[in-house]
Parts: C-alpha cells; sequence; structure tokens
C-alpha cells in the first residue's frame, strides 16, 4: 500500500492531528468464489479510495484515485472484477464503473444505464450478471438485470424508494426491500425471477397496528438453496429469521438476546455469523442451524463494526473503543490487515451515563479529560442519522475536543438504534423537537451533576446532527454558549424540494406527507422558523454538492443570520455530504476548534 498521507507529521503534529492521518482500513470484503481476492478502503494516501488485495501474494494496489475519494465498491464473485461508484464531486449521481481485479483501464460496467443515485447492486458468480438498483427523481426507483453484451431490462419500478437486496448463489431468484406502501421506514420485501415476475412477498407492513420493517440479509451461499436470511422486528427489536422463499416456511431463530441482532451466512450455510448490538457496545456469535446453538465468538468489549466469516471457519472483524483505535482483528489470533506508517495516538475511555427523560431512560456517552475536576466547558456532539446511534467506539472528533480540554457527551436520543423498535420509531410528526427533548435532559444532568459549566456549553454535530444542532440554537436559544453545524437541514422545506428522492420519502414518512400536505409539521420542525431566536453564535460547514442537505437551503438560513447581523461564520467545501480528504477533515476541525477558541476562550 502506498503511504502519502498528506504532510508528513513530525513531533510537533498534535495527537488530534495525527488520529486523521494515521492510515485505516475497512473491513476487507473478499470474492466467495476466489476467497484470497479482496476489497477494501483506504485512506492511505490522504484520500478514502478502494484497494484490491490479493491475500496469496500479499500484494495490494490502489484502485481508484479521485480528488473527492471513492468508498463505494463490489467485488465480483469470481474475484475477477471491482465495480465502483462513480459520482461527480461527491453529489451521489453517477454510474457504475468496472476494472479488473489484476488492473487495467476502468470501463462503463453497465452500458445502456443512465446516471442515478444508487439503490443497490448485486453481481452473479457467472460472471455476466448484474442486478443494478437506480433512483431518480423523475422515475423513482427502478431494478435492472443487466447481462454482459446484452441491454438492459427493467425487472422492477415504482415511484417510492425501493433496493436491491441480493442475488441467489444460482442467479435464479432476485431479492429486493421495497416501501411500496409509502412508510420509507419499514419495508417490504419481494423475491423475483430474472425476468421480473413474483415469486414471493413477505411484508410485514400490514394486518397489525403497527407497521413493522424487514430487510435483507443475504441468500445461503448454497447451489440451488431458497432459503433468504431476513431481519424483522416482530418481538419490538431487530433479528434475524431464515425464509425459505419456494416453500414460504419461516424459521424463527428466538435468539435470547437482549439488544437488535443482525446475521450473516457461514460461507458453507451450516450457520450463522450473529452481530449483536447492545447499549452502545456489540458482540458476536456463531449459531448452529442445526441444534440451534449459540456460541459467543470472543472479541475485547468495545464495539464490531463489521465482521465475516471466511471459509476456514475463522472470523475477521472491525473493532475499536473510544481509547483504542480501530484494527481488523481475526478470532486466529492475527491482526488482519494493518496499514503501514503513522500509528494513530489513543484517547479516553467512554462513560456511561442514563438520564430519565419524557420517553423514558436515554443512555449518554461521556468522555472527559484525564485528571481534570469540573465543572468543564462541555461538547454536546449529536450523532447525524437519526436511525443511528454513538457507541464505545473509536472516533476522531470527540477525541479532539478531549484533547483541548473539554468534556463530550453523546445522546442516543429517541430515533436512535440500538433500544428497540419503539425508541427508533418514536420521532413521527414531533421530528426535530422530540431529539430535542432528550438532549436537553441530558443537559440537565450534565449541569447538575458538576460535570458541565452551564456557561461554556457548545451543541454541535454532522447531517442530523447539524439539523438538531440549528434547531436546538433556536428552540433553546438560553441553553447553548455556541453552535457548530455541519451539512445541516436549515430550511427544511428547501431542503425537501431539493434533496434526493429516496431522502423525501423518508421525510413524508416522517413527518406524515409533503410541505405542502402538513405544512404546519414542516414548519415547526425547521430551524429557519426559529433563526431569529438564535442568540449564540453559530459556524456552519456545508458541502456545495451534497445531495442530501443541499446548499441552497443552507443559503436560505445564513441570509435570515445575515439580515439581523447575528455573529455566524460559514465555511462551503468542494464536495458533498462530508468530505473523503483527510487535509479538508483536518481543516474542518481546525476551523471549528478556532471559532469556539475566538468565542469561548480556552
Amino acid at each position: 500500500m502506498t503511504q502519502s498521507n498528506g504532510p508528513t507529521p513530525n513531533t510537533n503534529t498534535p495527537d488530534w492531528e495525527q488520529r486523521f492521518r494515521a492510515p485505516r482500513v475497512s473491513l476487507p470484503d473478499w470474492a466467495e468464489d476466489a476467497p484470497d481476492r479482496s476489497l477494501f478502503v483506504s485512506n492511505a494516501t490522504g484520500t478514502y479510495e478502494l484497494y484490491a488485495w490479493n491475500r496469496a501474494t500479499g500484494e495490494q494496489r490502489q484502485v481508484t484515485n479521485r480528488p473527492n475519494g471513492t468508498t463505494d465498491g463490489v467485488l465480483s464473485p469470481d474475484g475477477e472484477w471491482i465495480w465502483w461508484f462513480d459520482d461527480k464531486d461527491g453529489d451521489e449521481f453517477g454510474v457504475w464503473r468496472r476494472q479488473p481485479f489484476t488492473g487495467a483501464e476502468d470501463e462503463l460496467a453497465t452500458p445502456g444505464l443512465d446516471p442515478s443515485y444508487p439503490a443497490g447492486l448485486a453481481l452473479g458468480r457467472d460472471g455476466r450478471t448484474a442486478v443494478v438498483g437506480r433512483s431518480t427523481d423523475e422515475e423513482g426507483t427502478t431494478i435492472h438485470l443487466a447481462l454482459a453484451g446484452e441491454a438492459p431490462t427493467v425487472i422492477y419500478r415504482h415511484r417510492e424508494s425501493a433496493g436491491v437486496g441480493d442475488l441467489s448463489h444460482d442467479g435464479t431468484l432476485i431479492a429486493i426491500e421495497h416501501t411500496e406502501h409509502g412508510d420509507a421506514m419499514h419495508s417490504a420485501l419481494r423475491v423475483l425471477r430474472p425476468d421480473g415476475t413474483t415469486v414471493a412477498d413477505l411484508d410485514d407492513t400490514k394486518g397489525g397496528a403497527e407497521e413493522l420493517g424487514l430487510e435483507v440479509l443475504g441468500f445461503a451461499p448454497v447451489e440451488g438453496d431458497t432459503r433468504l436470511l431476513v431481519g424483522h422486528q416482530r418481538r419490538g427489536r431487530w433479528e434475524p429469521l431464515v425464509w425459505d422463499v419456494a416453500s414460504g416456511e419461516q424459521t424463527d431463530l428466538a435468539l435470547d438476546l437482549p439488544g437488535d441482532v443482525s446475521a450473516e451466512w457461514y460461507p458453507d450455510g451450516s450457520g450463522l455469523l450473529i452481530a449483536h448490538g447492545f447499549e452502545a457496545r456489540s458482540e458476536l456469535f456463531r449459531y448452529d442451524l442445526t441444534d440451534r446453538q449459540l456460541v459467543k465468538v470472543d472479541t475485547p468489549p468495545g464495539s464490531v463494526s463489521g465482521a465475516t466469516a471466511r471459509p476456514d471457519g475463522s472470523v475477521e472483524y472491525l473493532w475499536s473503543s473510544a481509547a483504542e483505535p480501530s484494527s481488523v482483528r481475526s478470532t486466529t489470533g492475527a491482526v488482519v490487515l494493518d496499514p503501514p506508517g503513522l500509528k494513530s495516538p489513543g484517547s479516553v475511555p467512554v462513560e456511561d451515563v442514563w438520564v430519565e427523560g419524557p420517553g423514558g431512560r436515554i443512555h449518554a456517552l461521556v468522555q472527559r479529560p484525564t485528571g481534570v475536576e469540573g465543572p468543564l466547558p462541555t461538547v454536546f456532539d449529536i450523532h447525524g442519522g437519526p436511525t443511528w446511534h454513538d457507541s464505545d467506539s473509536f472516533a476522531a472528533g470527540p477525541a479532539a475536543w478531549v484533547d483541548h480540554g473539554y468534556a463530550v457527551v453523546r445522546v442516543n436520543y429517541r430515533g436512535s438504534t440500538g433500544y428497540g423498535r419503539e425508541w427508533t420509531d418514536a420521532l413521527k410528526h414531533r421530528v426535530g423537537l422530540i431529539e430535542l427533548e432528550d438532549i436537553a435532559a441530558v443537559r440537565e444532568w450534565a449541569v447538575t451533576s458538576g460535570l458541565a459549566d452551564p456557561d461554556r456549553l457548545i451543541l454541535t454535530g454532522g447531517s442530523w446532527g447539524g439539523y438538531l444542532t440549528l434547531l436546538g440554537l433556536g428552540v433553546q436559544p438560553d441553553a447553548w454558549t455556541l453552535g457548530l453545524a455541519a451539512v445541516p437541514v436549515a430550511d427544511y422545506v428547501t431542503a425537501y424540494h431539493d434533496e434526493m428522492e429516496a431522502l423525501k420519502a423518508m421525510d413524508r414518512t416522517l413527518l406524515g406527507g409533503t410541505p405542502e400536505e402538513v405544512p404546519e409539521r414542516f414548519e415547526a420542525s425547521s430551524p429557519l422558523t426559529y433563526v431569529d431566536a438564535v442568540k449564540a453564535p453559530v459556524y456552519i460547514s456545508a458541502g456545495v454538492n451534497d445531495p442530501r442537505c443541499p446548499i441552497r437551503q443552507i443559503d436560505n438560513y445564513v441570509k435570515r443570520l445575515e439580515a439581523r447581523d447575528a455573529v455566524h461564520e460559514v465555511y462551503r467545501y468542494d464536495a458533498g455530504h462530508g468530505s473523503l480528504v483527510v487535509d479538508e477533515r483536518i481543516k474542518q476541525v481546525r476551523l471549528e476548534l478556532e471559532f469556539v477558541e475566538r468565542h469561548l476562550g480556552s
């Protein structure tokens, strides 16, 4: 792997910057029929790009090289081709290209398909079959069967959002997730033949008091096997079942685990690799489908952000904790992939806090500088999503604040994953306001416990966290000293009209309709509604090519700040929803630190 990660760090490079510069790698994906061939993502050159890795020879090769980076790639089951998604400057609108695993010129992977937002991809073991999902404002979702040398054919079309789930081992079955019922938070499943005719449907959104979601986890990796591994929410959390799409039989695993559960097949189809997430930590198990036994896979305390079972039965996983940087490990005891060069400094461990809130107990994660007494200047770093959660995993951003003497509080507000379906689904109709109620409860705890200085409280976040930051500065103007919002929703109505189609569908689900149908809900949930109440200095950073939180709606918010001479700064950069360039990310953190220093002091 080539190592040229921006300016060469020296003894004067601060730890917070070294954490961003240190080379890191994703969990390698491996080819089903050529297990020695793998694909991974790394920032080794200073930009996140795709890399090919031949495990047999040890050779690693950079596959993509674009100014704004590349992270979306798929390795074909035969290991011969690397597919990667080519968009323009991070706008997520583009086409699939491919190149041979051993290296050569890129070629258009699916001639005849116009640029679009991606909606899933599945590649066949025959080396010539691809199932390609596309999303556009004009067409909604279309799914195409693309055979080498032939024009792609449409096998599915609908105005609502949908996506490719998986292609069966023998290529005769195609599983898709769809939201034809109009609820983008809860998908139903359909299995198609390659000609587009339906084999079977599974839909948990009908017949009950509440709509429940399903997700495709993968077909059994066995020739002629019609079993599909499915995630469901029938017991108030995510857990797997096995659905035989030919017979209709459903095998409920009924795992006795308290948190959300996902799974993937072992390569021989005899068992499942279970990933269990609970209260911001995760663990792995093997589940044997014959004797129905659950056996723990030994991993250190912390978070596993990805895992895969290899043909020899070993498990490789990407692990970290708040104190220890990520590494790709194996149950054999080996470190699977160790990038060369600078090693990332660690940080401080995370502490768990539980706070009673209006909707139930709220879980927050706290980091504080070692040996420093409170009350401290405190950063409330709010996660995006909203269907996501902060965990006991390594993050360079919070660690940078701790290095500078701040306590960091991260709140898994209602809407976060990992605490059951009711907690995740609680956002509907009072979007943003519900999350702020939970953040306010944790803020009160932070102040009354002596952790946080009430006169030095910073609200910050990116994406949905950036949205909650701007909303919080307006709805709770006396609660926050400063605000830092990255790629936020700022004007909800304009954001809806400008964003990608899949996010329009999500907003219709969350708010119960379009801005024209439920204008009062969009108004109540939009930061723009409360902009004139903002008292705190606010810093906003935004990608000019962002299709998720588009720039026009941010400009509308900024103009309102300008109109009343409110203290604010705006930084616009040439990328999409965040940057994959290490130097750019460091620049953004430095600008945030400097903004806080100017307005808050050390």
